[in-house]
């Protein structure tokens, strides 16, 4: 099935794999088997992506999601607040999300190995778990470049590195959460012409929130650069989807995005309608592939997509059967 999942060509493919996937999961998986149940949704009622039951991501936090037998690799976990409950996701085969996020990026942006990877990530290097830090991590390996490597708050050696690679004119990714860029674009003005600025959302408590324009605007005049790269991923998710400017995402072949009734969870709204945002990441094989999120956001024509806000208080309105 990796197989299948990493060649997938054309929407027909998308929905034949999907559609597998989702028999699979219902077949392994007992928490989604329940939620599909309550809904009395049975793969036999199942003949396009938007029959198929999408469990809230609040499972993720109460149990364990999985739809393989086999020994747990690795449990990511989300950051969450003190004292609040934390996602988690059980990984049984490491190598699928391996598979995702360097596939994903050569993607988008080409061969890891012509890059230098700058990871300013210090609220997530802090903790254990992160699934952020794991493909970051790998990323840097993979370049086989003595100059990658991560950064926690010594940022004018951040500094120092970007203004020599910039001279050298080596092609670099700075990826980085919110307010650990705009500390650093505080410290110092840079010009890049070889630097992909990347973005990973949150100011996680450290700053004011800001709208997205605000932060891009902030960051491409801090670091001289014409567009702000964002990463959508997260702890439930195997694949990630990018942004290379103005906020607007693509996902890799393996991965979609639906958008629901904010009233009614059930429901699929049609394209450039606001509404929370589903998830279909195939990567997710042996955990689950259909998750409602809580974040709002509208898919375009085109199969891009935005993200807009979050629900109110990160309920999910409309669905009652959160008391599997």
């Amino acid at each position: 099935m990796r197989k299948q999942i990493f060649n997938i060509e054309s929407n027909t493919d998308f929905t034949k794999t999907a559609l597998q996937v989702f028999d699979y999961q219902f077949k392994r998986n007992r928490v989604y088997r329940s939620f599909c149940d309550l809904l009395y949704k049975h793969p036999s009622d199942i003949s396009t992506i938007e029959d198929i039951p999408f469990l809230p991501i609040q499972f993720f936090k109460s149990r364990k999601i999985v739809s393989s037998i086999d020994e747990v690799d690795e449990v990511f976990t989300s950051s969450g607040t003190t004292g609040s409950t934390t996602s988690k996701h059980f990984v049984t085969d490491i190598n699928l999300y391996k598979d995702s996020y360097l596939k994903g990026f050569s993607h988008f942006y080409g061969n890891i190995q012509d890059y230098v990877v700058l990871a300013l990530l210090p609220n997530y290097l802090e903790r254990k778990g992160s699934s952020l830090v794991f493909m970051v991590d790998d990323l840097i390996q993979k370049t086989n470049n003595s100059d990658s490597g991560f950064y926690l708050n010594n940022l004018d050696e951040l500094a120092e590195k970007l203004v020599k690679l910039e001279h050298e004119n080596q092609k670099v990714l700075l990826i980085g959460v919110s307010f650990a860029l705009l500390d650093l674009v505080e410290k110092q003005q840079f010009n890049l012409k070889n630097t992909i600025v990347m973005e990973t959302g949150g100011m996680k408590g450290r700053r004011k929130e800001l709208v997205r324009e605000e932060l891009h605007k902030i960051l491409q005049n801090g670091f001289g650069v014409n567009q702000i790269h964002s990463e959508y991923g997260m702890t439930e998710l195997l694949s990630q989807a990018y942004s290379k400017g103005n906020g607007v995402f693509e996902t890799p072949p393996w991965m979609k995005i639906l958008t629901r009734d904010t009233e009614d969870a059930l429901t699929i709204l049609p394209k450039e309608k606001n509404g929370g945002i589903n998830v279909i990441d195939l990567a997710n094989y042996n955990s689950c592939s259909f998750i409602a999120t809580q974040d709002l956001g509208k898919v375009h024509k085109n199969n891009t997509f935005e993200i807009i806000g979050r629900f109110d208080n990160s309920d999910i309105r409309g669905c009652n059967l959160m008391v599997l």
